[in-house]
């Protein structure tokens, strides 16, 4: 291992034929002292004879060189070097941010060494496993034993030519095909070519000085003996830097269909967060027993886009099957707890980018309504709603993003909302800091809240207007009992875009219907709303005491033809909206749909549609669906948002 003091002027001997990989001696005059997390790539490159630079860029590309305290990811890897160690436990656990809809990926990664690396890690260091995971300095050894495995296993040796691991790097990605594992590591050639630094989350500055001189060897990947697949063009605009890796064609994680009108029309692009690595995430969906993939995946220090499942076809994504038949996912590489580190104006960038070219590509309008979160859709049926995801989380900026795409929340007015009218959510981010619970937990321990405050997206509601009124709980999460201030109780929030119905005013603060209830956040003089403009309201029929509300619109048992077996629906059984209430709808309710996957009888997919149409609301901080003869609605003027002389009249 280097004397410490070697560490800020690192040999070629050290780092391989390019040169050194930190930049200054830490005796300059205006250099920094060397973070320990530096001091451990280094020691760790030194002990297992791997250059620092290929170390270095690995972990970055599994993890931008975030440990996360010991928590697991969603593809169940650990530390900067995404040492992988799916167990049952993690297949029990319900309620992550992300992770494309379900659970917890662990149900469908358990099986194969790709989902243990950590355990073959722990072989070759000596460490044990709960040191591997919770600790950055034997994490980082245990990724430098298995590169130094790889290489050996590949080349026979060692070597100090940065140049000559590139069968390795290949090798820990872990894919079995071709175009991906390339693709991984041409990613890590890349960022040691270009070098990079940055500042972790816990205050450890790193950086990768870069060593333009490196030409890898890439004629190693055939030794790995790697399937090939098909090359397809992405579906991206033409400037875009896009990739296409598919998912496994043996993958249960999309439904292949005959054209997006195969699958009855995209009507919503969702916007999600990984909770895992750029690469994990890709690795994650591309697992022959995937059951979840979105469309798209891009990654957070590039803004680099790789699709995974055709925009034609159904990827499932969402964790409700209505939703996934309409949509077009997009995947965020982040974590929503820690997101404004995460979500980077390349990011924002790359993904209004490509927003603007599915919403043009699809027709679908550039609005909040249209443009959702995976946090705004709604459970599908009553005993899932309280385990549907809630990112991309309160720290994804929806107004700033709204305005990258063309499409403002309003027309910038602040006043005091009128009673009956309706009003956009749109508190200005960087001013609207909200504290929040962090309370998270690893692998088999729990661990104590963490409380944080910054610039948010998102407001409280409470039952009453005054500071100290209990938070509003939502049915599903908290039963009769008050909501709380974790970061995942998306039901005590409204978040910026929504719309809702103005009930009531007192000072400063503003109650909307909300969830079937009336709840308050504070709002002087309308800083935090603007008017919503062109909406349609929508409230009980005449002489109803409440209506029902649905998570998703199928037609009726009756009308699906003979061959085809019915997916029936019910109402949401802890929500209704109560006569006297009123609520933001789309414009134009759609027909109950289903589909119907393309087999061997069946070579095109089937879109049953039935005779009954739902509006989609804005409900609490999801949309929910009403069967649109159970309501009356009321079109806006148009202009400020009040309802126009038509109340209570049928649309036509």
């Amino acid at each position: 291992m280097l004397p410490a003091a070697m560490l800020g002027a690192l040999t070629l001997s050290a780092l391989g034929s390019a040169g050194p990989a930190i930049a200054a001696p830490a005796s300059s005059a205006n250099a920094r002292p060397l973070s320990d997390l530096q001091r451990a790539f280094a020691a760790a490159a030194d002990e297992f004879h791997v250059p620092l630079p290929v170390l270095m860029g690995v972990a970055y590309e599994e993890s931008r060189w975030e440990g996360h305290n010991g928590d697991y990811n969603t593809e169940g890897g650990y530390g900067v070097m995404n040492l992988t160690d799916v167990t049952a436990s993690m297949i029990e656990e319900k309620g992550d941010a992300g992770a494309a809809g379900q659970p917890h990926p662990a149900d469908n990664t358990a099986a194969g060494a790709a989902s243990h690396t950590l355990t073959a890690a722990a072989g070759l260091t000596g460490a044990a496993p709960d040191q591997l995971r919770a600790q950055d300095r034997q994490n980082i050894r245990g990724g430098a034993a298995l590169l130094a495995s790889y290489q050996k296993e590949m080349t026979g040796r060692v070597s100090a030519d940065i140049a000559d691991w590139y069968a390795a790097v290949v090798k820990y990605s872990q894919y079995s095909d071709e175009t991906a594992a390339k693709r991984f590591a041409d990613r890590v050639f890349s960022v040691i070519s270009s070098g990079t630094g940055l500042r972790t989350a816990a205050g450890q500055e790193l950086r990768l000085t870069a060593q333009p001189a490196v030409r890898p060897k890439a004629a190693q990947l055939g030794k790995l003996g790697l399937k090939k697949t098909a090359e397809m063009e992405p579906e991206c605009p033409s400037a875009m830097k896009c990739t296409f890796v598919p998912v496994d064609s043996k993958a249960g994680n999309r439904q292949v269909t005959n054209g997006p009108e195969g699958r009855g029309g995209v009507r919503y692009l969702v916007i999600h967060d990984t909770e895992a690595s750029y690469e994990g995430t890709i690795k994650q969906f591309k697992a022959p027993d995937a059951t979840t993939a979105a469309h798209y995946v891009i990654q957070s220090s590039t803004g680099a886009v790789t699709q995974m499942v055709p925009t034609k076809d159904v990827s499932f994504h969402a964790g409700n099957y209505w939703f996934n038949m309409h949509s077009v996912g997009i995947e965020h590489e982040g974590f929503a707890a820690e997101g404004a580190k995460w979500y980077t104006e390349k990011q924002y960038r790359a993904t209004s980018d490509l927003v603007t070219y599915l919403a043009r590509k699809y027709q679908v309008p550039l609005d909040r309504r249209h443009i959702i979160g995976h946090g705004n859709v709604p459970g599908p049926s009553s005993n899932l709603v309280k385990d549907m995801h809630w990112d991309p989380g309160p720290y994804w900026d929806w107004n700033r993003f709204m305005e990258m795409v063309g499409a403002k929340s309003g027309n910038g007015e602040r006043r005091t909302p009128r009673v009956g009218s309706a009003i956009t959510i749109s508190p200005r981010f960087s001013d609207n800091k909200q504290t929040v619970q962090v309370c998270t937990k690893p692998s088999g321990e729990a661990k104590p809240c963490t409380t944080r405050t910054g610039p948010s997206n998102f407001l409280y509601v409470r039952t009453a207007p005054k500071e100290d009124a209990p938070l509003f709980g939502d049915p599903a999460l908290h039963g009769d009992s008050a909501g709380t201030d974790h970061i995942n109780d998306w039901g005590s929030t409204v978040e910026a875009g929504q719309q809702f119905v103005v009930a009531d005013v007192q000072g400063d603060w503003t109650a909307i219907w909300f969830s079937g209830s009336k709840v308050w956040f504070h709002n002087p003089q309308g800083v935090s709303t603007e008017p919503a403009t062109g909406v349609t309201i929508l409230s009980a029929k005449e002489g109803a005491a409440s209506v029902p509300v649905y998570g998703m619109a199928h037609p009726q048992p009756s009308e699906f033809p003979v061959g085809f077996s019915p997916d029936t629906f019910e109402p949401l059984s802890m929500y209704s909206v109560p006569a006297g209430q009123a609520y933001v709808a789309d414009t134009t309710p759609v027909h109950a749909d289903d589909l119907f996957k393309v087999t061997p009888e069946r070579p095109q997919s089937k879109v049953v549609t039935g005779s009954k149409t739902y509006y989609t609301i804005q409900y609490n901080h999801r949309v929910a669906l009403l069967d649109s003869a159970d309501t009356r609605s009321t079109p806006s003027n148009g202009s400020d948002g009040e309802p126009s002389g038509t109340k209570g009249k049928p649309q036509a």
